[in-house]
């Protein structure tokens, strides 16, 4: 299981701003490593956001996306102590979900 996400997550007026830093390999399935065999492709494919019972954030990836990556976007609504939780799903059927609560 990778490392937990980095969440960040801050209210200003009607507007909430979360930032994540996502821990994951991302492995384009294009790489070759020392012995010149292909390096697996392993990269997420969905990762999702989650306030009061309601998807705020969707998206899909492929293995384009950097290692480690990161993501940030807004939605109206959100209060002080309140929590989003975040979720992907990687291509090997890995899953993660991690929550922060909005400060």
């Amino acid at each position: 299981m990778s490392d937990p996400m980095r969440i960040r997550a801050q209210v200003q007026g009607d507007k909430t701003t979360v930032r994540v830093l996502v821990s994951h390999e991302m492995e384009s399935g294009q790489r070759r490593d020392g012995a010149g065999k292909i390096i697996p492709a392993w990269f997420i494919q969905s990762i999702s956001a989650v306030y009061d019972g309601k998807t705020v954030m969707s998206a899909q990836w492929g293995p384009a996306v950097a290692k480690n990556p990161f993501v940030q976007f807004s939605f109206k609504g959100g209060k002080a102590g309140d929590k989003v939780s975040v979720s992907w799903v990687d291509n090997r059927g890995d899953k993660r979900t991690d929550e922060a609560v909005i400060s």
